[in-house]
């Protein structure tokens, strides 16, 4: 299953499924945070059939394309930035054997990722706009939102845990069929 038509095709399909959310983020702008989610979920498919140099490849082509063909670029953005590679690099913070330690390089790389986005939304993308409205709710709603930022960040992690580990027990049996 390792051959190099089967990598290229995985990616390839597993492309034009990120590629589609993508895309799908100007038609319902709603969703522009949760289809890069998803998108980056897929990701996981190709680490777990093909491994983790191949998944940064298609990561790369995923997020160059998508800057080019998504007509939200705040979504292209946030998927280059942080959910595409985190699914990527998540197997190697699950080896952290203690707790904190992963725990906090795991909140480390998304506050990191999150401060990036946010520069990069005000001055690549000119939203000035939105630096002024968080100004206006103060230090202490600053905080509160990023403490609620962390906390869903959490949950996500943990709902990326659940979908490699479906993905795994429940979906790749039923698509390859069970192996001896």
């Amino acid at each position: 299953m390792n051959k190099i038509s089967y990598r290229v095709a995985l990616g390839g399909v597993i492309s034009s499924l990120c590629l589609l959310a993508m895309l799908a983020t100007g038609i319902a702008p709603i969703l522009y945070l949760t289809l890069p989610m998803i998108a980056g979920a897929l990701m996981m498919i190709i680490v777990v059939e093909v491994n983790t140099s191949w998944a940064f490849l298609t990561y790369a082509a995923v997020g160059i394309l998508s800057i080019f063909i998504s007509f939200d670029k705040e979504a292209a953005l946030i998927f280059i930035l942080f959910f595409g590679h985190y699914p990527i690099i998540k197997q190697y913070l699950d080896k952290i054997k203690i707790p904190i330690l992963r725990l906090g390089t795991r909140l480390a790389i998304f506050n990191a990722c999150a401060v990036a986005d946010y520069q990069l939304t005000i001055h690549l993308l000119g939203m000035q706009e939105t630096a002024k409205e968080f100004a206006k709710i103060g230090p202490y709603g600053i905080a509160a939102v990023w403490v609620v930022l962390n906390i869903i960040f959490l949950v996500y992690d943990y709902a990326l845990t659940g979908c490699i580990s479906m993905y795994i027990k429940v979906l790749k049996p039923k698509i390859f069929g069970k192996r001896k």
